[in-house]
């Protein structure tokens, strides 16, 4: 007889029990593996069978067609009855008392299983890889689609089988075994922000927000201080920070205000941002008034500048 390729060795032991779970026995340790308890009368009909060991078993369920495999623990259960993990009980849909199939078999050693937990709680472990190292000892095999639980901190939590290789079934007793992990069935992955748009502006092509001018350079825009530290008596016109090209009317200087050379006594103050080149800087028209094309005027003949006379200045007090 041959079941997914793996023949059964001698004759096969197959026989149908009624099952419970492990509360009904005086065994709360089964409850942290796969092993079944047994009758007495099994273990003789085993001994007489040219059998492998260690014992492997598949338990079937024929009402709802639900397989699963385990091993076995002890071989004192009565006869007729087996008791088994509740979570295998869960597995194979059965019910207290309900008829369960008992084959032996020979199951492959594994080579690779993949797990998913059920709740992300299990990664939250402060070792879970030890934790589930510590708790496969107790387990003979694993079957695709069961869910195994692992009891930790007085909690229990539940993991499916995935995926096991070189079969559905796979034997994990002495052999090296790849484990790999999926994400629980709990986990949602982070939500990515959304870059929001400012209300008023309309999206670009290609759905990109258009990107702001960035203001220009304006020199020369700076407030006037004085040099002996008294406040001005006038405020300087503001400059437009769109670099506008409309002339600013020139404020003359205050009757108080002193000045730095006799050269300098009298004249107009030259419009905030303005930088004008050349002597002709006494013009009393009112830049606004003028055309937008100014006629080229003649340059008067330059004077002679006056000869530097040393410590002829006012004198000034610094208490004012």
């Amino acid at each position: 007889m041959y079941f997914d390729g793996f023949g059964y060795h001698g004759t096969t032991f197959e026989q149908t029990y009624r099952c419970y779970p492990a509360s009904f026995i005086d065994k709360p340790q089964i409850e942290n593996g796969d092993k079944i308890i047994m009758p007495p009368s099994a273990l003789d009909r085993l001994a007489s069978l040219h059998i492998d060991y260690p014992m492997l078993f598949e338990l079937h369920n024929a009402a709802t067609e639900r397989v699963s495999h385990c091993g076995v623990l002890e071989f004192i259960a009565e006869e007729g009855m087996i008791y088994m993990p509740y979570w295998m009980m869960e597995n194979l849909l059965l019910q207290e008392g309900d008829i369960v199939r008992v084959k032996n078999m020979t199951l492959p050693k594994g080579t690779y299983v993949k797990l998913q937990p059920h709740t992300k709680d299990f990664l939250d472990i402060s070792n879970p890889k030890a934790i589930l190292e510590t708790t496969l000892r107790n387990f003979s095999c694993l079957t695709t689609g069961d869910s195994i639980m692992v009891a930790y901190n007085n909690k229990k939590y539940y993991i499916d089988i995935i995926e096991t290789k070189p079969s559905h079934a796979i034997s994990i007793i002495e052999t090296d075994c790849e484990v790999d992990f999926a994400p629980p069935l709990d986990y949602k992955e982070p939500e990515k922000p959304v870059a929001t748009v400012p209300s008023g502006k309309a999206l670009a092509a290609g759905g990109e927000v258009p990107a702001e001018p960035e203001p220009k350079f304006n020199p020369f825009t700076g407030a006037g201080r004085r040099l002996d530290g008294k406040p001005l008596k006038y405020q300087p016109s503001p400059v437009s920070s769109s670099g506008s090209k409309e002339k600013q009317p020139s404020v003359a200087n205050g009757g108080g205000q002193s000045s730095v050379g006799s050269s300098s006594q009298g004249s107009t103050r030259q419009t905030q941002g303005k930088l004008v080149f050349g002597s002709n800087v006494n013009r009393t028209k009112d830049p606004q008034k003028e055309p937008a094309k100014e006629p080229k005027q003649e340059q008067p003949p330059k004077k002679e500048e006056p000869k530097f006379q040393p410590f002829s200045g006012k004198k000034y007090s610094l208490k004012g």
